[in-house]
């Protein structure tokens, strides 16, 4: 791990640099300088106390399943006269929840008043219309960075544009950081649904305070279907489960706390941890469920959280798709590794659990409890998993017209402190150095510079992992040479589907190999790490139409 000036770090079960349970506390050692000089990282302490989840009694709330989004009626979009679309309109507001029977309610900020959000439920080759309407208050519920760039005095406190992670849209469509939009605006937008069926998500992209929209609440499920996976008779309806995980920091008097640097002035962290694990918005809630397979829909929402998912009781996991959709078999796994962003589509079966209870659990606790009935569905059909899930036809990297090579790094100021993050050694408003041309197939080979591992996202595309492999800092620092020092490592089966977002691990170059499929225009990509992102580890790229 890596440790930049206003890096702030909290262990999975307390807080550094807050008094309160100094049996939890980890201690962050000194930063290496630029000149030599190590300097002791400077933390804000917690103006509030904080609550120790490890104190909460466990199970004793519901887990919450969003309701799936309807459609309030048809409209017409400008872009595309002529035909009347389905028309949903997701309102962002304030509102309170508790996040634990023992908590008193806390604020957020969800879609349509709830997070997470209402489940999208969209079908392949059947568009429809989503307006994105802004009702929050004027002034933000957590800490802004006015010298993050996007976030600005001049700006308002409250913007907000959403991003529908994974989904091909048009560039007008995607959620543009810079499109972030006031208190009382709305904006529509198109989504043509026109690919295969996968677990994705939607959330606020809003330039430079995306880690706080989020953090406070924005976000939900969006899941794509299409006849091919229906046809595997995988479980649906009440068997089918999305479940949002993200860490949060939540004070005694119960509203969210995000950690700040000791700079009021500056206050961005470069990576926020939780200490308290929510699933679907509860803190260890449970769910009743029949003896019999069950279809879970895992997204990590965390702004940097990874997740080490396992069943207690030795359960294993069937993993049947990542982020893109379905993998080419069933894979089973005792343990399902997420990083920010990224989704694994599973099922697990309760069959001969009756009067049991199954438990998904980090390595240092429990998420969530099922607990099986003792009754189950006696006229239910018991039905295969399929042997072969889809096709996933390997991109041959022969057809690459392009490799790009492409680091992933930290830029000092001039007093040689770690400030930003980087992609390609730019800042976000430097000119655009990506420009593939429509329907080409590149390859891009992510250098990472830094000690963390870091989920990059590519907007509007798909990709294949093709490697991880080590490679010479050294000689890159010296003269820019990339080196080699030892072998390609494949992706694992899980890994070996379509991905949208992938794991670039530290003293490794990760290669993707990517075709620019989609409506040109200009589109994003970024590191999930959603701190890294708002403090530029982001930039744009512009897909060129072909001919």
């Amino acid at each position: 791990m890596s440790f930049s000036r206003r890096r702030f770090l909290l262990g999975a079960g307390g807080l550094l640099a807050a008094p309160l349970f100094p049996e939890l506390l980890r201690a962050a050692p000194a930063m290496p300088m630029a000149d030599g000089r190590r300097m002791a990282p400077q933390l804000a302490e917690p103006n509030q106390p904080l609550v120790n989840p490890a104190t909460l009694p466990r199970f004793v709330d519901t887990l919450p399943l969003p309701p799936v989004a309807r459609p309030i009626g048809q409209r017409e979009h400008p872009a595309h006269p002529g035909r009347r679309l389905p028309l949903y309109r997701m309102e962002m507001r304030a509102f309170q929840a508790r996040l634990h029977r023992d908590l008193p309610p806390t604020t957020l900020w969800g879609y349509q008043g709830s997070s997470p959000g209402p489940t999208l439920e969209a079908k392949r080759g059947e568009p429809f219309l989503i307006e994105w309407a802004n009702a929050l208050p004027t002034h933000h519920l957590l800490p802004i960075d006015h010298g993050i760039h996007g976030a600005e005095k001049d700006r308002p406190d409250v913007r907000t544009v959403a991003h529908v992670h994974g989904a091909r849209v048009g560039p007008n469509d995607d959620g543009w950081p810079e499109d972030a939009f006031a208190p009382g605006h709305s904006l529509l937008y198109h989504y043509p649904n026109a690919q295969d069926a996968a677990t994705l998500w939607y959330h606020d992209h809003a330039m430079g305070i995306t880690r706080l929209n989020i953090y406070a609440g924005l976000y939900g499920a969006y899941l794509l279907r299409d006849p091919e996976e229906q046809a595997l008779a995988l479980p649906d309806g009440e068997h089918e489960l999305p479940l949002i995980l993200c860490d949060r920091l939540i004070a005694r008097d119960g509203q969210l706390y995000y950690p700040v640097s000791d700079d009021p002035a500056a206050p961005w962290v470069s990576e926020a941890y939780g200490n308290a694990t929510l699933c679907n918005g509860k803190l260890y809630p449970f769910m009743e469920v029949e003896p019999r397979r069950y279809r879970l829909r895992l997204i990590n929402a965390a702004n940097a959280r990874h997740y080490e998912l396992s069943l207690s009781s030795r359960r294993p996991f069937v993993q049947i798709g990542s982020d893109q959709g379905l993998l080419p078999a069933p894979l089973e796994r005792m343990r399902v590794e997420l990083y920010p962003a990224e989704r694994a589509d599973v099922v697990v079966d309760f069959s001969g659990l009756d009067g049991q209870t199954v438990e998904l659990r980090q390595p240092s606790e429990p998420l969530l409890q099922f607990r099986v009935r003792n009754r189950g569905d006696k006229n239910a059909v018991s039905v295969a998993m399929p042997t072969a899930l889809r096709a996933v036809p390997r991109i041959d990297p022969a057809s690459a017209t392009r490799e790009r090579i492409l680091t992933v790094g930290e830029m000092d100021d001039a007093n040689g402190n770690a400030m930003m993050m980087t992609l390609g050694g730019h800042h976000w408003s430097d000119p655009i150095t990506e420009d593939p041309l429509q329907d080409s197939v590149e390859i891009w080979s992510l250098v990472n510079l830094t000690g963390d591992a870091h989920p990059i996202h590519l907007h509007l595309v798909r990709f294949q992992i093709l490697e991880r492999r080590p490679y010479d800092l050294f000689a890159w620092n010296e003269r820019k040479e990339l080196k080699y020092t030892g072998p390609g490592q494949p992706p694992p089966p899980h890994e070996a589907g379509w991905k949208d977002t992938v794991r670039a691990d530290p003293d490794m170059v990760t290669r993707i190999i990517v075709r620019f499929e989609g409506e040109p225009g200009k589109y994003v990509w970024h590191c999930h790490l959603l701190e890294h992102e708002d403090n530029e580890m982001m930039r744009p790229f512009k897909l060129l139409p072909k001919g």
